[in-house]
């Protein structure tokens, strides 16, 4: 999980996305009272799954271990082949625009002529 989100555009959309939320949550009084009691209800899940859940991973580290290699490897070659991995969201978001702006000049100017 650690090497996804340490891919630029994961972590910038990451960051949308949270930005967008928090948003919401100051708009809205009633959103910000279902999501506090949601997070009230994810953390207490989280905590409570915790100590079940150790004994697991410690007996699986090391598969883990070879998946987070492979992870790595693959994520390492994707991003060879995906240029746009390594963009945050608001570059690609501008790169688009400014792309279909062009092309909707062209086509303008194909029209007029």
């Amino acid at each position: 999980v650690k090497e996804v989100v340490n891919v630029t555009l994961a972590s910038s959309g990451c960051g949308v996305v949270s930005a967008a939320y928090a948003c919401t949550k100051e708009s809205h009084p009633y959103i910000r009272s279902v999501c506090g009691t949601a997070e009230k209800g994810v953390r207490s899940a989280m905590e409570a799954t915790a100590s079940c859940v150790q004994p697991v991973l410690a007996a699986l580290e090391p598969h883990v271990a070879a998946a987070n290699e492979y992870t790595t490897k693959g994520l390492d070659k994707l991003g060879e082949k995906l240029p746009i991995l390594p963009k945050p969201v608001e570059r690609i978001i501008s790169d688009t625009k400014e792309l279909v702006s062009c092309r909707v000049a062209d086509v303008k100017d194909v029209v007029t002529s």
